[in-house]
């Protein structure tokens, strides 16, 4: 008896839902469904919360120097990773970072033909964990001057009077957020060759 009365909740439950999410145009009486059916979801970063400190994907998109990699993370479709709960450590590169790159080398990278490249090189901008400056600065004195990144690479770390250098581009400020640290760099990092 329990089970039929639970399946009867659960069932209209679904209907209710379902009534909900639906509604009838005005014209052709066709059903159209008020959830996204994109086929990359945004999930959590289509969240907007007002009340909570942001996030390291909001304060990309809060930031003016950062209007590249914000667009490269949507063209890349992984907003949902950078509003995670974390704690994530993103290495991001200020739009004068971005166009110290060969010419052509953003555009041809934001093509929807080229996301598994642009995933890759943004993927190593993260490293798991809270790294503002001073913590950089800590793993150095510890004798740690690696730094595990999101694509299994390790980067170095150095540190050059108050500077911090990861994998040679310069942190110019850490900013804290809900989720994590936004590093602010003068690089696109990329592999060492």
């Amino acid at each position: 008896m329990k089970t039929t009365i639970y399946s009867l909740f659960v069932a209209g439950a679904l209907i209710i839902f379902s009534a909900c999410t639906s509604s009838e145009t005005q014209e052709g009486g066709t059903e159209s469904s008020n959830v996204t059916t994109d086929n990359t979801p945004l999930g959590q970063a289509s969240v907007v919360d007002s009340e909570s400190d942001p996030n390291i994907l909001q304060v990309a998109i809060g930031s003016p120097d950062h209007t590249t990699l914000v667009a490269a993370v949507q063209a890349a479709h992984i907003e949902h990773i950078l509003v995670n709960a974390g704690p994530l450590t993103v290495f991001a590169p200020t739009n004068a970072a971005f166009d110290k790159l060969p010419e052509g080398t953003v555009e041809t990278l934001l093509k929807p033909e080229n996301v598994g490249d642009l995933t890759k090189i943004l993927t190593r901008h993260a490293a798991p964990g809270s790294y503002n400056i001073e913590a950089l600065k800590k793993e150095v004195r510890k004798g740690r001057n690696k730094l595990y990144m999101a694509t299994d690479d390790y980067f170095e770390i150095t540190v050059e009077g108050d500077d911090v250098y990861v994998n040679g581009a310069k942190v110019l400020a850490s900013i804290q957020t809900s989720n994590g640290i936004v590093n602010v760099v003068d690089e696109v990092l990329l592999p060492k060759e």
